[in-house]
């Protein structure tokens, strides 16, 4: 009776196993084919976020056929959509942008440049418009504005909090490594205010960045550098105000938006789709993947010693020995012309940033390839410690 008993169970265990195989199939299958793209569709990317550059590992949202956009999902969106003659505009819906790395930014926003030299319209829509989503925005053919909504320029700046006069306080010396004027990271707690160096780094690095924003927004809004500069510094704008400044084109709600993007390309027989469903389609469905093979590695989270792995405290960490693997296999590939590395990282340990160096620098003379980093200026964004 008892081996009866048991030899259910091992069978139920077995077709639930069964089972379960075959519907991770047909999810893979169901999620992973490419979608149908409508005749003269309208392609809606919402955009918004800290903007991932890598996708996390998400089973769940796998299942739900839910995909993390990156930075490259959004720009190979826009590039597919250029030359997709299916997609007759594009809809951009900025959801608040929250990533510190305007880079990140300015890499979306080439896109859309790149994209506007199709011919095809593409609207921005802003419901709030901070400096990071007015950049993103200022790209399209038109950019519109909620009506009760307001213009938030505020331009560039950098807050710090120097911890040294609280920590005398309660008898506390702050023992910390320090290797060069440059390196300020632990300067709130070993100082009481800005260093001259500190100070200099920070006031060079705002006036480039606001340089680059103003700049950006002249050349797409058509306007002297001059006028943007002083709309921004009389930020932030009515939405009025921000009409009658040439900073935005209309004051409308999304669904006039819509209605507006729809009717510049063919009236009411458009349909709309989304951009997490047209990022399954394939660049090479497209044309898109000819030409020499490029390797991509991403450098995305804290450097450390070892393997890569995730840490409670700081995330994910990306190991010198994994990436290094990565290196020696696109190293080996003779298919491969070039190796490029996309670094997304606050910094993290000096000895494992040097034992990556050293097998960037192994790879790029053992071939013909390029990297995508000069030697010594990858030297230099590698070689980053905690100081």
């Amino acid at each position: 009776m008892a081996r009866r008993g048991i030899a259910i169970i091992l069978t139920l265990l077995g077709l639930a196993f069964v089972v379960s195989i075959a519907g991770f199939i047909a999810l893979y299958f169901l999620v992973g084919r490419e979608p149908s793209v409508p005749a003269n569709a309208i392609l809606t990317l919402r955009i918004g976020g800290d903007l991932a550059e890598v996708a996390p590992a998400d089973v769940v949202g796998f299942l739900r056929g839910v995909r993390t956009p990156t930075v490259r999902s959004y720009v190979d969106d826009l590039r597919k959509a250029k030359v997709d003659k299916r997609v007759g505009g594009v809809f951009l819906r900025s959801t608040g942008l929250d990533t510190p790395y305007w880079g990140k930014i300015e890499e979306i926003r080439d896109a859309i440049l790149d994209f506007k030299t199709s011919g095809k319209p593409i609207y921005a829509y802003l419901e709030y418009a901070g400096d990071r989503d007015y950049f993103l925005a200022s790209a399209a053919d038109k950019v519109f504005l909620m009506p009760p909504s307001t213009l938030d320029l505020t331009g560039v700046a950098t807050y710090e909090v120097f911890l040294r006069g609280a920590l005398d306080k309660i008898g506390v010396y702050p023992d910390l490594h320090h290797i060069g004027d440059y390196k300020t990271a632990s300067n709130s707690f070993t100082e009481k205010g800005y260093t001259k160096a500190h100070k200099e780094m920070d006031e060079s690095l705002n006036r480039d960045l606001f340089d680059r924003i103003v700049d950006g927004v002249a050349a797409s809004r058509r306007k002297p550098v001059e006028e943007i500069r002083r709309a921004i510094d009389d930020g932030p704008l009515l939405a009025q105000q921000a009409v009658a400044r040439g900073m935005v084109d209309e004051l409308a709600y999304e669904d006039e938006v819509r209605d507006k993007l729809r009717a510049a390309i063919g009236g009411a027989r458009t349909r709309e789709l989304e951009g997490d469903e047209y990022a399954r389609v394939s660049n090479a469905s497209l044309g898109l993947d000819r030409g020499p093979r490029v390797a991509v590695i991403y450098v995305a989270g804290e450097i450390a010693d070892g393997k890569s792995g995730y840490d409670p405290l700081n995330g994910a960490t990306l190991g010198a020995d994994t990436l290094n693997d990565y290196i020696r296999q696109a190293s080996r590939d003779n298919s491969l012309r070039a190796i490029i590395l996309r670094i997304d990282s606050p910094g993290g340990s000096a000895v494992a940033s040097d034992a990556i160096w050293r097998e960037l620098m192994i790879a790029s003379r053992s071939s013909d390839r390029r990297l995508d980093v000069r030697p010594r200026r990858l030297r230099r964004l590698l070689r980053r410690d905690a100081g």
